[in-house]
């Protein structure tokens, strides 16, 4: 969908596009492309929260967003992995640090959402996949494949439910990514959809537009946190999963 404003037209799939920054050339040379930036940026900030956090008596309001957001996930790891929490707490945090900085950050008008892509959602869930497969194979050996085969299920039935629970075990990557690349690319098409309407009506007749914009803009912080969230949260349950196979 593509709207028309003073003879511009404001297509809203346009702000998916991955464009050289620099390094710009023949196959092999260098690039560094808005998708790169805008993850460095994310990484820098998230970086920044927590190494320029004063730890002072009287919290400043950097240190208590710091130390709210260093909480709010170890609460939410050790409900779910209790005694192993400790030792997969800086991934997760990592992990829910680096996607909520992107997700918010490409709410910023003219910045790029790196989790809109389906590659980096996909190399995120994979790496929390594999790891996690690893860590159950290490941890509890062939035993793993206990995880295959739920405890109290009839025999005739055992066949049907192993392969259901394959498919649903190496579809997890897939699930997991597409619902942060969906949910990211969904919510900004509609943001910058309002927006064209918005200008093609001016702010006199617009009003409504705008209304529901920034109605949809406050909608849209909310799941990027909740994205965030729920991503970490899954990745706690599978690291869970690989620990303990008969729970």
């Amino acid at each position: 969908m593509a709207a028309e404003s003073g003879g511009k037209i404001i297509d809203p799939i346009s702000q998916f596009l991955i464009k050289p920054v620099f390094g710009d050339g023949p196959l092999g040379t260098f690039t560094f492309t808005n998708s790169s930036l805008s993850a460095v940026i994310a990484v820098s900030l998230a970086v920044a929260l927590f190494l320029l956090a004063p730890t002072q008596l009287i919290p400043t309001r950097l240190q208590s967003a710091a130390e709210s957001l260093y909480e709010f996930v170890y609460n939410m790891t050790h409900e779910v992995l209790h005694d192993n929490a400790r030792r997969y707490f800086p991934f997760v945090l990592t992990l829910f640090s680096f996607i909520l900085f992107s997700n918010v950050l490409g709410l910023i008008p003219y910045a790029f959402t790196v989790t809109s892509h389906y590659v980096v959602t996909l190399a995120l869930a994979l790496t929390v996949f594999v790891g996690a497969t690893i860590i159950g194979f290490i941890r509890n050996g062939f035993g793993y494949l206990k995880l295959f085969v739920p405890s109290g299920v009839p025999g005739i039935l055992l066949p049907l439910v192993v392969v259901i629970e394959i498919v649903s075990y190496f579809i997890r990557p897939m699930s997991l990514s597409i619902r942060l690349f969906a949910n990211m690319m969904a919510g900004h098409m509609m943001l910058q959809v309002m927006a064209g309407f918005v200008i093609m009506l001016g702010l006199a007749a617009g009003w409504l537009p705008l209304a529901a914009m920034v109605g949809l803009m406050g909608l849209e912080v909310l799941v990027a946190a909740l994205q965030a969230y729920v991503f970490a949260l899954l990745t706690c349950m599978y690291l869970n999963d690989a620990m303990h196979v008969d729970h």
